[in-house]
């Protein structure tokens, strides 16, 4: 058979797939007669109610020279992990804003960092890719270095994400530019399995961020610059569980649901959305409108205790608090006294669900605390 030929019959077959796709996109909105929005006022759900009081700034984590790119929670809710382009993670204590390390990481490209969940050791990922590990016992010379513990080494580029699967210390799933996802035996450093690259049902593009099911640690899923989320299994690294189409720009970031049922997108498209594992359906889309050709990308995304609040960091410093459940914009931090003056990079809420934390291309982190019952309800 000859190249042309071979050409011509993938025109053929990609024509095929498409439009057998589109067939599947109309079959779904036909059988999708509601969201959950619609659901809720049906049933007459009251919105949530937030004041300027309800959710304060109380800390100011300043000591990062350069835009802050990724933060995380340790378990015991009371420490915070930093990553910036100043080429230095810095451990924070939560309440008393002072830090406890500052530790020069080999690469100063850094994108993503996340805590052990014994939070003794802290894991950063960047350009070089490359997702060293730092214990925090170790010493550390004058000069703020410290010997990496463990170089997981394999991605054929830039490491983007990573998490600790829940209540393990030895292993980590990465996510990468190389269209990747791995998990990793940190013992040995090894890669255990690799999800996706060449295998048709991975992404065609790059990995931007990775969730682990906390209620089902075996499930994680990625959001990748295919406009694509998918779920995987990490029994059976050969193909995807499923594929959640959508959006229509590259997917910053992923977050399953407190429940594990469900989980949330953030994309450059402007919206989040939420999505069920159960029925591959997407459930709702959260968009506020802005200006005529005014359509802030959403750069992260997290979810309060009970799942009620959907906290959304944009390109333009504007963080929406949402109700999940009407789908309304109940607060924007970025609207307070003491906000960021710059990008929302990251965010994350603390394990006992008191507490978030946003990080800034303007170099600092804000914890903010939430009033009366101080729990994200």
């Amino acid at each position: 058979m000859s190249v042309a030929e071979l050409k011509e019959r993938h025109k053929v077959a990609t024509e095929t797939v498409n439009s057998l796709r589109e067939r599947l996109k109309q079959k779904r909105v036909q059988l999708l007669d509601t969201n959950v929005a619609e659901y809720a006022r049906a049933q007459g759900r009251a919105p949530v109610t937030l004041g300027p009081t309800d959710l304060v700034c109380c800390r100011t984590l300043q000591g990062h020279t350069g835009k802050v790119y990724s933060l995380d929670w340790t378990p015991e809710k009371n420490r915070i992990v930093s990553v910036s382009q100043d080429g230095r993670f810095i451990v924070w204590n939560a309440l008393t804003s002072q830090k406890t390390h500052a530790i020069k990481l080999p690469c100063a490209w850094v994108m993503t960092c996340a805590f052990a969940p014994n939070g003794q050791s802290v894991a950063c990922g960047g350009l070089d890719s490359v997702c060293s590990i730092f214990s925090l016992n170790s010493t550390i010379d004058k000069d703020g270095n410290v010997q990496v513990s463990k170089m997981l080494s394999g991605h054929k580029g830039y490491v983007s994400s990573c998490q600790y699967v829940p209540d393990e210390d030895t292993r980590l799933i990465t996510g990468s530019g190389d269209q990747t996802c791995v998990l990793w035996d940190i013992t040995t450093g090894l890669r255990t399995s690799v999800f996706g690259g060449e295998f048709q049902s991975g992404h065609t593009a790059d990995v931007l961020s990775v969730s682990i099911n906390g209620s089902n640690p075996r499930l994680f899923i990625s959001g990748s610059c295919d406009s694509t989320a998918r779920l995987w299994d990490t029994r059976v690294a050969s193909r995807s569980v499923h594929t959640y189409h959508g959006h229509e720009g590259d997917v910053n970031a992923v977050k399953f649901f407190p429940d594990g049922n469900r989980f949330g997108t953030g994309s450059d498209d402007g919206t989040c959305r939420l999505f069920d594992i159960r029925t591959g359906h997407e459930l709702q889309v959260y968009y506020e409108p802005h200006g005529v050709n005014e359509i802030p990308p959403v750069t992260s995304i997290a979810f309060s205790i009970s799942g009620r609040l959907l906290i959304a960091g944009y390109s333009n410093g504007d963080c929406y608090v949402w109700d999940t459940l009407l789908a309304q914009v109940v607060l924007n931090l970025g609207s307070l006294q003491n906000s960021h003056e710059s990008r929302i990079s990251c965010l994350g809420v603390s394990a006992d669900g008191s507490a978030l934390c946003t990080g800034s291309w303007d170099t600092n982190l804000k914890i903010w605390a939430f009033g009366g019952i101080r729990r994200v309800t």
